[in-house]
């Protein structure tokens, strides 16, 4: 058994897993805007709730940049207080079993790989779509870190007058004064304009996935976050403009999948740990 530990900016979520399946799940608010120490401590309280002599390891997933190899976790987004966190220490002297972290795109594309829609493939890329852009990166079936735990911040590569999380993240929506939720709500009840959002965001979401096709020729690219919820309203025009992509026998053999699974997230933290 292992534990699966998901940080949020609004929610930190936790799991049991074992076998690939969650055997008991729990929930608590970040508290994001308290003290380095206070949020620690909460995490500690709530892995002590669901901690028993069975559990080999734990497995974290934070939005930031990590030192994987230390565990150390630096300037979390949305988590002002955690500019420098030695996670994997603190955890690990608190718990004795082993503690492994690493960013939550990372734990994305592990979950994918092992539990969700790419288990048929050896070199995918898992893109999440939410409060940001980012990408995790699995290679010969093998996570690609790059040297600083920073490959697949794909939503900062220059696109069009900004960067793809610009145009392809909740700030698309933010920028036209409404959340993804409304505007989801919305379209589903006919409303044209938020209709023409979603389909203005499926073009460029579709260019995200020409760059991805030009830079890393994966066999699967899986869709996940916040935003994929709004697929049938941008995939029809993502795939228009996926197919103008030069290179006819590249799409003939790459899929663009959407995650499937609520709890991925949980089952990819937990399979870092080994």
């Amino acid at each position: 058994m292992r534990i699966g530990i998901d940080i949020g900016g609004t929610k930190i979520r936790m799991g049991i897993v074992d076998g690939g399946m969650i055997l008991r799940k729990t929930e608590a608010l970040t508290n994001a805007q308290a003290s380095e120490d206070l949020i620690l401590d909460n995490l500690c309280n709530m892995i002590r709730q669901i901690m028993n002599t069975n559990i080999r390891g734990i497995g974290i997933g934070v939005p930031s940049v990590v030192n994987a190899e230390q565990g150390i976790v630096y300037n979390t987004v949305n988590i002002p207080s955690w500019k420098k966190v030695y996670l994997k220490d603190i955890l690990e002297k608190e718990f004795r079993v082993p503690v492994f972290v690493n960013n939550e795109s990372n734990c994305f594309a592990f979950g994918e790989r092992y539990y969700g829609e790419g288990t048929s493939f050896r070199n995918i890329v898992c893109v999440t779509l939410g409060t940001g852009v980012g990408a995790g990166i699995i290679i010969n079936d093998e996570l690609y870190n790059g040297n600083n735990t920073g490959a697949g911040e794909i939503g900062s590569l220059p696109y069009l007058d900004a960067d793809y999380e610009y145009y392809c993240s909740r700030k698309f929506f933010d920028r036209n004064n409404v959340s993804g939720r409304d505007a989801l709500n919305l379209a589903l009840m006919g409303d044209t304009d938020m209709i023409s959002l979603w389909e203005e965001l499926g073009g460029h979401i579709g260019y995200l996935i020409k760059a991805i096709l030009f830079t890393y020729d994966p066999q699967a690219i899986i869709l996940g976050g916040g935003l994929s919820a709004g697929y049938q309203l941008f995939s029809e025009k993502m795939f228009e403009v996926v197919s103008t992509f030069p290179y006819p026998e590249t799409l003939k053999r790459v899929r663009v999948l959407l995650s499937q699974k609520e709890d991925i997230y949980l089952l990819g933290t937990a399979a870092l740990v080994v």
